[in-house]
């Protein structure tokens, strides 16, 4: 039985429980389940290359001293175990001296919740995760990947979790462009499942880890947090999934929650790779953590705040963002100025509609830029859809293939760019034009008249997209009047203190 069959039998089995309601948490107590069997299986290997390997996890707790044995604990015995002895004991592991692998357990396990009732049928997937997964087989292990891959896309029909998959070919694109070194410190602040940190370390092993050194180095240069428990759950578990030994540096924490002024020099990073959520409002009091001049609730706006401010010198970054943020104002237009002003917004690839459906049909562009030098000029390459697309679907997805074009026309920073060339897809924008449009980055393709579409998608698209557009009017205003009320507020009390 293949692995993708073993977990769509798991599925079926879970659907039976009364109390696993819908995708998201049945996927949830299934990735809880498949961290344990997989950590079980890396500490084999542990065990056999560290002659004093010793388990983070107490004896009683390890997955093969109560999951492994098929006539083993069922019914109410098995549910009250989890719920009362295997939870709140993995829930309180402390580090073993300089060993991390209980805090990573801990972590995951922290907002973890086992959601099936029936202790038969939890012992019907234990003995299917048992029987039909193991880790330690090489062809197992990349089959494995793959299904996890699907597991991550199932989440884009499970309600809200769908913001945390990017298309893995954007996400492989932007890894190839900003080309993470050996040794550079890789972060995604907002690392949902982990996609972008994934293709980081498959990009940094494909072209430059040859030694066992190497691979130490490369371990300790991917950093991730993610707020939400799921994603946090998953993402974790794709680490160790892609061989990353203990992925403590991904943490469960928002990273908005901290006052900017507080990341310190230390904490600076190489390299960002990014799809912050968009369209989210932060809670309130968040925006406090950031200078008056660069406040909202927006969340992809604080975000972008933290990316400059994160990256060191010559640092690069390739971010996933709305049209919203190359038209908005007010205080997108000051974050605008300050990212030209202090970074080379060298690059924006405009995506067509429907990359990220059926999350979103919003328009959506991939930003690349670096710290240190002003923007003089930004080139813009205007991707489209293969021959014979009228959009991206799930019987036809967005492949890595298509950005070949770009590749093979992108060139170099070291020498600014020289062999870049206007074509149909490809035109540039200089600073002093992009000043004098008040910093409007939304610029369509010189090279194409105005066409009217009469196509259903495009134009429900369209409509949607002109939807988002009054919702970020909207919210300017709305900012625009808290902004004056707590003026008029200042300017009461000051006259009162006279």
């Amino acid at each position: 039985m293949s692995i993708s069959t073993t977990i769509k039998s798991i599925q079926d089995i879970m659907r039976k429980d009364v109390g696993v309601d819908g995708d998201a948490q049945r996927i949830g107590q299934l990735v809880w389940m498949l961290f344990m069997k997989i950590f079980d299986d890396r500490e084999q290997e542990w065990e056999l290359f560290y002659d004093d390997y010793k388990s983070p996890i107490p004896e009683n707790l390890r997955w093969r001293n109560w999951a492994v044995d098929p006539e083993g604990m069922t019914g109410d015995e098995l549910k009250n175990f989890i719920d009362n002895t295997l939870f709140p004991g993995l829930q309180n592991l402390e580090p073993a001296g300089d060993d991390y692998r209980g805090v990573v357990i801990r972590n995951v396990f922290e907002d973890a919740y086992n959601y099936m009732k029936s202790g038969q049928l939890m012992r019907q997937v234990i003995n299917k995760l048992q029987d039909g997964i193991d880790f330690n087989k090489s062809g197992e292990r990349h089959e494995l990947g793959d299904m996890y891959e699907q597991i991550l896309k199932d989440l884009q029909s499970a309600g809200n979790a769908g913001e945390f998959y990017t298309p893995r070919a954007v996400t492989q694109f932007m890894v190839n462009r900003v080309d993470p070194k050996l040794d550079e410190k890789v972060m995604d602040p907002a690392c949902g499942t982990g996609g972008f940190l994934t293709c980081t370390i498959e990009h940094k092993r494909k072209h430059y880890v040859s030694t066992p050194q190497d691979e130490q180095t490369l371990q300790k240069t991917i950093h991730g947090v993610e707020k939400k428990p799921l994603p946090h759950l998953l993402a974790t578990t794709n680490m160790i999934l892609h061989g990353i030994e203990v992925p403590d540096q991904i943490k469960h924490d928002n990273t908005l929650a901290r006052p900017l002024i507080s990341w310190g020099p230390k904490e600076r990073v190489d390299v960002i790779v990014a799809n912050p959520p968009f369209g989210g409002m932060e809670e309130d009091g968040i925006e406090t953590n950031f200078p008056s001049a660069f406040r909202t609730r927006e969340t992809a706006d604080l975000f972008m705040t933290l990316f400059i401010h994160l990256l060191r010198d010559d640092g690069r970054a390739a971010v996933v963002l709305p049209d919203g943020f190359l038209f908005g104002e007010g205080m997108k237009t000051r974050l605008k100025e300050k990212l030209l002003e202090e970074c080379n917004l060298h690059t924006i690839v405009r995506l067509p509609n429907g990359v990220f459906n059926p999350y979103t049909g919003i328009k959506t562009n991939l930003l690349f830029f670096t710290k240190g030098k002003p923007t003089e000029t930004v080139w813009y390459y205007e991707h489209r859809y293969p021959e014979g697309y009228k959009s991206y679907s799930k019987t036809k997805p967005m492949k890595f293939s298509e950005f070949q074009t770009e590749i093979d026309w992108w060139g170099t920073e070291a020498d600014g760019f020289s062999s870049r060339e206007e074509t149909e897809q490809a035109w540039k924008v200089s600073i002093d034009d992009i000043k004098a449009r008040n910093y409007n980055l939304d610029i369509k393709n010189p090279h194409e008249g105005e066409q009217v579409s009469h196509d259903p998608d495009e134009l429900l698209a369209k409509y949607e997209q002109q939807q988002a557009e009054i919702q970020e009017i909207r919210h300017q205003l709305r900012d625009i009047l808290a902004d004056a009320l707590s003026h008029n507020s200042d300017d009461s009390t000051d006259g009162g203190a006279a």
